[in-house]
């Protein structure tokens, strides 16, 4: 079901049943893929529905991407830190940003939360940061850097340029991992029915560090889910949905930026008839 307008030639699909715990996959299923922005629910979100407490008010509005920090530009190593520490969150609206995501990860460590170790038993094994995936594993090409074809590398470039754990990008995982993660997730945090309650009266697109469906009637997760569904979607062609009425999921992995990162007419669109025959089961 690759789409012709696309420039991919690696998917995996996974359909996540929270209700019994089971998941069903489809495709590529042995590729490890570049999660991107996807790395952002698997570590910042995660760490909130383990350590909610943990959030003062000022790290919410960065984990919902409305503390005024800029959406993107390229970053040194050394001395990414202190451009990102250098920001003073405020309450804005809502600009979805790397850098949001980065801070996050900061404000954890200043209180000795590494996101990496508090996740590192709830992360699959095959869901690992990048620099550490076993070279065994296949990935297929995400773009070019240098002349030379991505593969098995980040694709993010400040990503790439640091090099360690910073929030926004970096986590690679097999299908069969994501689904694992986030229904070892589910089991100790129950996140589901607690993001279906916040999004009661919840106004702003982002939640707990999910992004959320606005337009069910139009909307990248597919026609047919409630009102009460979020996910997130990553950059090199990935995402996550999440039904929280219907305690379904699914997970897209693909490798949409191989050629480029232009027009993603044709991925929005396999989205959606994905999405929307998965809630129709």
């Amino acid at each position: 079901m690759l789409p012709q307008q696309e420039h991919l030639d690696a998917l995996a699909v996974g359909v996540i049943d929270f209700e019994t715990g089971n998941f069903e996959i489809t495709g590529d299923v042995r590729f490890s893929y570049d999660l991107a922005s996807v790395t952002k629910i698997l570590g910042n979100a995660a760490v909130y529905a383990l350590k909610p407490e943990a959030f003062t008010p000022d790290m919410r509005l960065l984990l919902e991407h409305r503390a005024g920090l800029p959406a993107w530009g390229l970053l040194p190593n050394p001395g990414w830190r202190e451009i990102i520490l250098s920001y003073q969150p405020k309450i804005s609206e809502t600009l979805y940003s790397d850098f949001s995501a980065m801070r996050v990860t900061l404000e954890l460590e200043k209180l000795g939360l590494s996101v990496p170790k508090v996740m590192e038993t709830l992360w699959d094994p095959e869901v690992c940061f990048w620099s550490k995936y076993p070279r065994s594993h296949f990935s297929p090409k995400t773009g070019e850097r240098g002349g030379y074809g991505i593969y098995g590398d980040v694709h993010d470039p400040n990503a790439w340029v640091i090099k360690e754990w910073c929030g926004h990008a970096g986590l690679f995982g097999t299908v069969s991992g994501v689904c694992r993660t986030l229904l070892k997730l589910e089991a100790q945090t129950s996140f589901i029915s607690k993001t279906r309650s916040a999004l009661k009266g919840h106004e702003h697109r982002f939640i707990n560090g999910w992004d959320r469906v606005e337009n069910p009637a139009n909307t990248l997760a597919g026609v047919g889910c409630s009102p009460h569904t979020f996910g997130h979607l990553g950059f090199t062609g990935t995402s996550v949905w999440i039904d929280a009425d219907k305690r379904k999921g699914h997970v897209i992995l693909s490798n949409t930026t191989r050629d480029g990162w232009f027009c993603k007419d044709g991925l929005n669109e396999m989205r959606r008839a994905i999405g929307e025959c998965v809630w129709k089961d």
